[in-house]
């Protein structure tokens, strides 16, 4: 059994837990050298959106697939026969265009609000949508704590 746990691939699909990415990441330090496919980037574009850019070079945007359950994003590409490469010769083929498939863990309140298809990236937008009873309140400090009431002196008084 390995004594060092690589926590990287979480890590790199989860978006939301920035100060837990942190974290882990400064404890663990993993090597360098991902090979998964497709590469991509995160992005925190302001206080509360998200960017996930993916390099899906050769794949049009009917190829790919995003779908969005519960706390996961899965984004998919599949490869539709290329009917035009039928009679040419390649020497060499450096545009990978294979199937893939990639999931990211997403924070309950991170939600997926568009994505676009342009020059070979895929972008998907995400925001942090905080419920109004996960925000901070304040709670004011009165001159008297307040007292309960018990349903059995409410009733003798």
């Amino acid at each position: 059994m390995r004594g060092n746990l690589d926590f990287t691939p979480l890590l790199r699909s989860s978006i939301g837990f920035e100060n837990l990415n942190r974290l882990f990441d400064l404890a663990t330090r993993a090597t360098e050298g991902d090979t998964s496919f497709p590469p991509y980037n995160i992005e925190k574009l302001g206080e509360d959106s998200y960017r996930i850019t993916m390099a899906v070079a050769g794949f049009d945007s009917a190829e790919l697939d995003i779908t969005v359950q519960e706390n996961t994003l899965v984004v998919t590409g599949k490869a539709a026969e290329d009917k035009s490469a039928a009679g040419r010769q390649f020497l060499h083929r450096g545009i990978a265009k294979r199937a893939f498939e990639r999931r990211f863990q997403l924070a309950d309140v991170i939600k997926v609000v568009g994505a676009s298809c342009e020059n070979g990236l895929l972008n998907i937008d995400l925001v942090r949508e905080v419920p109004e009873h996960k925000k901070p309140r304040k709670v004011e400090i009165g001159s008297k704590p307040a007292q309960p009431v018990i349903e059995g002196e409410r009733a003798a008084a």
